[in-house]
């Protein structure tokens, strides 16, 4: 979210770009052609990595081509949050070239802001698109404009949908970030329902939940401190995400809480023809009765649960049980699990 410690800016040339692609290029043909001289045929399979990963003298981005190659999945990810600030000569030339390079991509990905996309033409991001660039993901986080500037993300809301309605009218795959509990106890309902608004407008591919954290370094802790924002109790987050995917409407995007942070990994479904199902999930969690909604919630920080129902399972919840006895001798389960939330972020 806004409010980190922000580096200075600095834009990188095409030929630092093509240096990069060129050692990965390199590191590439060393792969194949060890795997030729193993008799492997060219694959990138077991016994090749094998070797690699057991050899101290390679570097971890030589690992890194290797296991890229043995999985196959094609995809790369730009680095960096903005790479849209490029030009887009820069940004087109040097997606082109990394496709020259390395024949295995099938996908490449960019993190944007909505900001950066809304000001380049639909002429250049067409142009981008033709490159080889498919994907964009853009941190919305919220669709509320007091908010947005209680964050200083230096946006607007109409902003957010002319950046996300020009990447989709260019012909990429659009993926959005919403942050659940960002409104804190003042904004928690504008932030769900104004969020939900923007996408309806902009229909993305992908709408993923990344639940607020708030780590010590972010201005946003000063401001808690100061008591100038409060956090939504993870029950309240809930209602929250239900009153947001309520509100969406019109869409056919995907959402998707595929993320160790969220506390149900499982509301996920295509729009509209899921929107029930998912629905009934949140609903599910509410259904949790006495101390049941406690145990789900530790058993998730666990990393032992991602549904409601999950907490159902037998032996699970005589486990379950028997944690959320030592957690009250502790003293407050919710300080506890805070406390987890803390630890793993």
């Amino acid at each position: 979210m806004s409010g980190v410690q922000r580096q200075s800016l600095s834009r990188r040339s095409l030929d630092e770009i093509k240096a990069d692609i060129d050692a990965a290029a390199q590191m590439r043909r060393q792969i194949l052609d060890l795997s030729e001289e193993m008799g492997r045929g060219g694959r990138v399979d077991d016994p090749v990595v094998s070797v690699i990963f057991s050899n101290p003298a390679l570097s971890n981005s030589f690992r890194n081509v290797a296991a890229w190659l043995h999985y196959g999945t094609g995809a790369v990810f730009l680095q960096d949050a903005n790479n849209l600030v490029l030009t887009p000569q820069v940004l087109g030339q040097g997606v082109k070239y990394l496709r020259e390079k390395l024949p295995e991509v099938t996908r490449v990905t960019t993190y944007a802001r909505s900001g950066t996309a809304a000001n380049r033409s639909l002429e250049d991001l067409v142009m981008l698109r033709e490159c080889g660039l498919d994907r964009v993901h853009i941190g919305l986080e919220t669709g509320y404009d007091p908010l947005l500037k209680f964050m200083k993300k230096g946006v607007t809301a109409a902003k957010q949908v002319e950046g996300g309605q020009k990447v989709k009218a260019a012909g990429m795959e659009l993926s959005e970030y919403v942050m659940p509990g960002l409104g804190g106890v003042r904004w928690w309902k504008e932030h769900a329902e104004h969020t939900a608004k923007v996408l309806n407008q902009i229909n993305p591919d992908f709408i993923r939940l990344r639940t607020l954290r708030v780590p010590r370094h972010l201005e946003l802790r000063r401001e808690m401190e100061a008591g100038n924002f409060e956090l939504l109790h993870e029950d309240d987050v809930v209602r929250e995400i239900k009153l947001f995917v309520q509100t969406l409407d019109g869409i056919t995007s995907y959402l998707a809480s595929d993320h160790i942070g969220n506390l149900i990994e499982t509301v996920e479904g295509r729009f509209p023809q899921d929107k029930p199902k998912i629905l009934a999930v949140l609903d599910s969690y509410f259904d949790l009765q006495g101390d049941e909604r406690i145990m789900y919630r530790l058993c998730r920080r666990m990393g032992r649960c991602r549904d409601p129902k999950d907490i159902q399972h037998p032996g699970l919840r005589a486990q379950m049980e028997a944690q959320l006895d030592y957690v009250k001798k502790q003293g407050s389960p919710d300080r506890v699990i805070q406390k987890m939330i803390e630890e793993i972020f």
